[in-house]
């Protein structure tokens, strides 16, 4: 008869693939998860069109120009955590004439141990909060011999264990000395611009959250 099968036969069972929820969950996931600025690279065009004819101080006297390009490589990245750590509340100009009269004193771990404060203070005022970095660049240094031979970290988590170094100095630092991004130094110009542009997801009442 139609649709018996033949003796001794087995019936062939078609089975339908039933798509199971959790399949694609990872990438349903990823899709919510995923959130753009409206209209962000419009704004970011406008914007590097804009700076493109105007030349800034931090262009020529930022943290990547204030070290000794001819330095060893560990007192190159020492410089460049000294230049931002002075660079907080300071105008660039300030941070660049300090800087340079640190080099000239002399800017190796070695040297700013054998320098006494009264001295250091000396040479790196009128930067902003000047007596707080005299401190923390004895702190930081004194750190840097004893637990890291001399260099720096390498990774954002210590950077921001030494004293007077926060989160945009730990990335820049990772930029400047490591040739390695790890994320977006966001100051208070940062912070206000991006949300002045709506370029996070909701808005933030400081550079941290930004």
């Amino acid at each position: 008869e139609a649709g018996v099968p033949p003796s001794g036969g087995r019936s062939r069972v078609v089975q339908k693939r039933v798509q199971v929820a959790y399949e694609n969950s990872a990438k349903d996931v990823e899709k919510k998860l995923k959130w753009e600025p409206t209209n962000w690279q419009k704004h970011l065009k406008n914007i590097r069109q804009m700076r493109s004819g105007r030349d800034a101080p931090v262009d020529q006297m930022g943290a990547e120009k204030c070290f000794d390009q001819n330095a060893a490589s560990e007192v190159m990245r020492y410089q460049v955590l000294l230049s931002l750590m002075l660079s907080s509340q300071t105008k660039d100009q300030v941070t660049s004439a300090a800087m340079a009269k640190l080099r000239e004193h002399g800017l190796s771990v070695q040297k700013i141990l054998e320098t006494d404060e009264e001295t250091l203070g000396k040479l790196i005022y009128p930067v902003g909060f000047w007596k707080s970095k005299v401190k923390y660049i004895k702190q930081t240094t004194e750190i840097l011999h004893e637990k890291y031979g001399g260099d720096i970290p390498d990774n954002v988590a210590e950077l921001v264990k030494l004293p007077g170094v926060g989160p945009k100095m730990a990335h820049l630092v990772m930029d400047i000395a490591w040739n390695r991004v790890s994320g977006i130094g966001v100051d208070t110009h940062v912070h206000r611009i991006s949300n002045r542009l709506k370029w996070v997801k909701k808005e933030t009442k400081n550079p941290e959250d930004t």
